[in-house]
């Protein structure tokens, strides 16, 4: 096992199922993408916006028989099953939290044995998915190279899979998260980013044709105008209490904090890995953590390209 070769249980993350007749005409009314698109063999990013148009959670979403899956971070799991709850009214929806009957676990570079008995057709495309008696299969985006899925099966078979290799820690595959420079909403960054300002439109989370959800206007008149002031850049700097959240400062106005932390992830080269909020212009100037003084952020380019400014 190495940081490009391992396979780690993501207990950090949950489940929410939807089901019922009206489940993906409900979800598309209040997600950032197309849900009634669903297929049996693609899954997808999407958003949950409040009504200014700022992000309450990132999740993946797919579809598996009958109901309609929601991945996301355990920590504001309930608050976002809450709320989804609130809007069903009376349409024939019903949520559950199933996370304790599903087994998340994250593949890089895997030993292709491990999957072709499952999964003989393995899908080559981020978000493409396998389903079978095993569970369900989701190709990731790559990350500097290296090749990432997402096995969502049986406690049963995670413990064989996990028996036959040793695991690693849930942290390093967050870090390869954001080495793919994909944003993932926390309990500390609720509300605090509209779409765009963590490329979430980039990397396929939105969806401007589908029509209304809570803070569409919004989402939709920033990207219609195309005045973006602020991207989400990937960094490295080096001290260990680097946490999402935590606001950075340039030196050209060390008064106020340009930007933010998204994600941070201690990388296996004893640095943090970050996913950092911040406005244009600050970009290529000198930008620290936590404090007009605080530790140097080291950029360096994400794996796609952002839009030249307006």
């Amino acid at each position: 096992m190495s940081e490009n070769t391992f396979i780690a249980p993501l207990g950090h993350l949950g489940v929410i199922a939807v089901e019922g007749d009206d489940a993906a005409s409900f979800l598309h009314n209040q997600l950032t993408n197309d849900v009634l698109g669903l297929n049996d063999t693609t899954a997808r990013l999407a958003g949950y916006c409040s009504p200014k148009g700022r992000l309450l959670a990132t999740m993946q979403v797919w579809q598996s028989a009958n109901r309609i899956l929601l991945l996301l971070p355990r920590e504001i799991l309930p608050a976002i099953q809450k709320r989804l709850q609130m809007f069903v009214m009376r349409s024939k929806v019903k949520l559950a939290d199933v996370s304790d009957s599903t087994a998340l676990v994250g593949l890089v570079n895997p030993d292709a044995s491990l999957l072709m008995p499952h999964f003989p057709d393995l899908p080559a495309e981020a978000y493409a998915m396998r389903q079978g008696s095993a569970g369900t299969l989701i190709r990731q985006p790559d990350a500097v190279g290296m090749t990432r899925y997402l096995w969502i099966t049986s406690a049963e078979q995670a413990q064989t899979l996990l028996v036959s290799v040793p695991a690693a820690s849930a942290s390093l595959w967050r870090w390869s998260e954001i080495q793919a420079g994909i944003p993932q909403i926390t309990l500390a960054t609720q509300e605090q980013f509209v779409p765009q300002m963590i490329n979430f439109e980039i990397v396929g989370g939105v969806n401007f044709r589908k029509g209304c959800y809570p803070g569409q206007e919004i989402v939709a008149r920033s990207q219609y105008l195309g005045k973006f002031k602020r991207r989400m850049m990937l960094a490295s700097v080096n001290a260990a209490d680097a946490t999402a959240g935590t606001e950075v400062y340039a030196d050209s106005d060390p008064g106020q904090p340009c930007g933010m932390l998204v994600n941070a992830e201690h990388a296996p080269d004893g640095l943090v890995a970050c996913l950092v909020e911040m406005k244009l212009d600050a970009i290529g100037q000198p930008v620290h953590l936590g404090a007009a003084d605080g530790p140097l952020l080291h950029f360096s380019s994400l794996p796609y390209a952002l839009p030249a400014p307006a």
